[in-house]
């Protein structure tokens, strides 16, 4: 007896040290970073790429095709997703030798030491204001497939979309893209679909609480404890504004029939600091989210809708950018100081315990307003508004405003994560094999 005890010890701890394992290589793949180079101080790529593989980061979006910083990733595990700027866009859609080009110079020079996993081609065409540029997204994206399809067929080709694309969010179940933006984008959805490349979107819930500085909406921005919302469509039960708004870009891709097309989160962050009339551009709040989001991510939890599967995502940002034109916040999303130190702790050191007990809870009356903020203690209007009513309206990323409702009270969604189902899996399949298995299902049926 006493050998079929130590026996069941063993094989339980040897089953869990795999969940663990695998559980938490599964989490640290989901997180990325934006790396932005519209600054003047940046440290060299070499230094960057050393740091990032001090971090549970695995992912690194770049906006160009920067030959230092690709060359400088190279062996290091981390892959990137690289991006096509709007201006490349007519060129490469006109003619696949122009896309061919294109690859040969700055893709395959570089492959495979360096893993290049993705391709973003623009950053936001369909609401950029440029109405020359939507109708040839596509074409683009489809003559660089063609040219990767020879040698790298796994490499993804997308692009990047701001929250404007949707017409409709409130509540997240009757998430709908813009009907005028169809013609260009049903295509693009149906080409990621053929190829099994993501939609990748950039959802800022920071904007909702700027929009609606009031204490309930920072707490539910910030995956701090609130009552939660209630989606009337689905019944659901929503605690934050990341998971909402997810939720809602998904509403619409099923709608439209792309049940299988992923979602990839090609920016979100929070800035640490604002003009006097940013309210809750400040240090704690950028911690809180960030800090917080990474242990969302990290759990595994999903989201209301989806749950037990985490959306990769890339944090914006890496660094500030001190060229960036606009407000203070424009300059003020950076993770870390060009000197390679932190601006805050969010628990991404691969030393790093818990994150959520490194982030102090904020004052929620904290921010950077005075008492005349606008909209203070208004009903709020929805769950995530986007910037846009109408599609090509000069959208500059980032504008788009997500609102709360009234709050209700919460009930259990009955999600869990697939870790928690696993867990419990092996820990029977265990119990079964040594033959207690039984009385413990007993026990569990009376319970």
């Amino acid at each position: 007896m006493r050998k079929r005890h130590v026996l069941v010890i063993l094989e339980l701890l040897q089953a869990f040290s795999f969940l663990f394992l695998f559980s938490k290589s599964q989490s640290q793949s989901l997180i990325g970073v934006n790396y932005g180079e519209v600054a003047d101080n940046l440290p060299p790529p070499s230094s960057t790429a050393t740091l990032l593989t001090s971090t549970s980061i695995s992912k690194v979006r770049l906006y160009g095709t920067d030959a230092t910083i690709i060359s400088a990733f190279a062996g290091t595990n981390i892959s990137l997703l690289v991006g096509v700027s709007d201006g490349d866009i007519p060129s490469l859609a006109a003619s696949s030798s122009a896309a061919a080009a294109w690859v040969s110079a700055n893709i395959l020079p570089y492959m495979p030491a360096t893993t290049i996993a993705s391709i973003s081609v623009g950053n936001e065409v369909l609401n950029s204001g440029d109405d020359s540029l939507p109708s040839q997204l596509l074409p683009a994206m489809q003559n660089l497939l063609s040219v990767l399809s020879a040698n790298y067929p796994s490499i993804k080709i997308s692009t990047v979309h701001s929250m404007a694309v949707l017409s409709q969010s409130d509540p997240p179940s009757a998430g709908a893209f813009h009907p005028d933006l169809a013609p260009n984008l049903d295509p693009i959805l149906a080409f990621l679909q053929q190829g099994g490349s993501p939609f990748m979107i950039n959802p800022y819930p920071w904007f909702a609480y700027n929009s609606d500085p009031r204490p309930e909406t920072l707490a539910f921005c910030l995956f701090q404890s609130n009552p939660g919302r209630v989606d009337s469509g689905s019944g659901l039960t929503y605690m934050n504004m990341f998971d909402a708004q997810v939720d809602a870009v998904r509403a619409a891709l099923d709608a439209k029939g792309f049940n299988d097309v992923e979602i990839v989160i090609a920016e979100t962050g929070w800035p640490y600091k604002g003009d006097s009339n940013e309210v809750g551009a400040t240090v704690e709040n950028a911690q809180a989210y960030n800090g917080n989001l990474v242990t969302h991510l990290k759990s595994l939890a999903g989201t209301p809708r989806v749950p037990g599967k985490s959306v990769d995502t890339y944090l914006f940002a890496l660094y500030d950018e001190d060229l960036k034109p606009g407000p203070t916040s424009e300059r003020s999303f950076g993770l870390y100081k060009t000197d390679l130190t932190e601006n805050y702790d969010v628990g991404l050191s691969k030393a790093a315990t818990n994150p959520s007990s490194l982030i102090p809870t904020p004052d929620q009356t904290q921010g950077n307003a005075s008492s005349s903020q606008p909209n203070k203690g208004e009903t709020p209007t929805g769950w995530c508004l986007t910037a846009a009513s109408s599609p090509g309206n000069g959208y500059v990323q980032p504008t788009s405003a997500c609102y709360t409702p009234n709050a209700v009270p919460s009930r259990k969604s009955g999600a869990h994560s697939s870790v928690s189902y696993f867990a419990c899996m092996i820990f029977h399949v265990a119990l079964l094999r040594f033959g207690i298995g039984r009385k413990v299902q007993a026990v569990d049926e009376l319970a």
